[in-house]
């Protein structure tokens, strides 16, 4: 037996094949690759966090000071936004019950719908407009008073989070609508809100920029935030490719062909070439195997074959062949081994996140650490490309993916600040108290 047990598509699928047993239908909304997701961004603010704090103690980063109204009741505005949060969030939680399984197999679909429970949403917006009532009646005065708040670059770590959330998911689909133009032309829309189709180097660019924005709005030293927040991308990349293994999205590598008979066939001639040529579209590298990239590799006596060849049964993405007398949404199989790329490189992130976290301390020019976190993120993506089946661009006389062009940008540019940045950065941000 060569391929992984079995993927977890969403958490009802994980808690029947855990416990052996039913499992209720609403569980089938929350998805594995989701949740990874969400455990990325957890762990990245949390490692961002300390880091922050630990620069901050040094005197690296300092906090922005402005003037405050406190002690002011909840404004006509405030409440109508809060009634409006309140509505939206209760209104579509509220479409969950009853229509798990009509919800479940295309879940953003559902949430950019009109559709809803509307006694559930006037519900939320009571209950968020009175807890915002509440809360700013509780330190109401009886005369409002205008005060200077210090507000240090830790204490924006939400905000900092949610603009990573937002550029990262606008990015990773626009930077997937150029690598899949031919798809996202037939069905845009359907394109930007289906959960599928996330490139990380779109969503890693946007976010990034819009995070220096903010940084620069807020008088955060763009320096030592970039070095802050290296371990935790480091981090964070590894725990989402993990979201992509358990759940077998699609992020997998080229076919292994030392394990290529597939699962209940006898011969290579029976392996489905339709599937083939849907795989291999547009790919130049081509092999042997009826046109698909592929390569021989046996895994070494004391690793199992599924380390080299994965054929990642009842993948999230429907992707390969049927699997004989299975029922349900999550069915099929990819008829052939490929390297689980997605397990590599959980793997190796989690690993390079240990070595940017040891030697974080240690680094005697700012910006060091970012360069090295550059170079080591560019490294690996460019060489896990070398396995993985993805559109090459044709430049005449080489002929890259996008992730080996984005990646070699990154491996320079981080060794342009290893070898040329050696200044000891002054912080932006002044103890001076500014005004608005």
């Amino acid at each position: 037996m060569y391929f992984w047990p079995i993927m977890f598509p969403d958490f009802q699928y994980l808690f029947q094949t855990l416990f052996n047993a039913p499992m209720p239908e609403w569980l089938s909304i929350i998805k594995t690759f989701g949740f990874f997701v969400a455990l990325a961004f957890i762990a990245a603010a949390i490692t961002l966090g300390k880091e922050l704090t630990r620069k901050e103690k040094l005197g690296l980063l300092l906090p922005e000071f402005k003037k405050v109204l406190v002690g002011q009741a909840a404004t006509k505005t405030e409440l109508f936004l809060s009634a409006l949060l309140g509505f939206v969030v209760g209104y579509k939680i509220g479409g969950f019950f009853g229509h798990a399984a009509d919800i479940s197999p295309d879940p953003m679909t559902y949430v950019f719908s009109l559709k809803g429970n509307i006694f559930v949403g006037i519900a939320g917006a009571a209950l968020l407009t009175y807890s915002r009532y509440a809360e700013k009646k509780k330190h109401q005065l009886a005369q409002p008073e205008l005060r200077q708040q210090a507000t240090y670059p830790h204490d924006r770590i939400a905000d900092i989070v949610v603009i990573t959330l937002i550029g990262g998911l606008i990015g990773a689909k626009v930077f997937n609508a150029f690598e899949s133009w031919d798809q996202f032309v037939k069905d845009p829309v359907g394109n930007l809100i289906s959960s599928s189709g996330l490139t990380f180097y779109g969503g890693f660019i946007v976010a990034i920029a819009l995070v220096y924005y903010y940084a620069k709005r807020h008088r955060i030293n763009l320096i030592h935030l970039s070095d802050a927040g290296a371990p935790g991308l480091m981090l964070a990349y590894g725990i989402g490719r993990l979201g992509c293994q358990f759940s077998g999205d699609g992020d997998w590598g080229i076919f292994n062909s030392a394990y290529m008979t597939a699962p209940g066939k006898t011969s290579l001639m029976h392996i489905d070439k339709g599937f083939f040529d849907k795989m291999v579209a547009n790919h130049s590298s081509l092999n042997y195997l009826s046109g698909a990239p592929s390569t021989y590799f046996k895994a070494p006596s004391w690793l199992p074959d599924w380390t080299v060849a994965m054929n990642f049964p009842h993948n999230v993405n429907h992707e390969g062949i049927a699997i004989n007398g299975c029922t349900g949404t999550y069915c099929n199989v990819l008829p052939a081994g490929v390297f689980p790329t997605s397990l590599y490189e959980a793997i190796t992130c989690i690993l390079l996140f240990v070595v940017l976290w040891s030697i974080r301390k240690r680094m005697k020019y700012p910006l060091h650490l970012f360069g090295i976190y550059l170079i080591l993120n560019g490294l690996e993506r460019f060489f896990v490309e070398k396995i993985r089946v993805n559109y090459k661009y044709d430049l005449g006389f080489i002929h890259p993916t996008q992730a080996e062009i984005i990646s070699t940008l990154l491996v320079i540019a981080g060794l342009c600040i290893l070898l040329f940045y050696k200044k000891k950065a002054v912080p932006v941000a002044t103890d001076t108290p500014l005004t608005e």
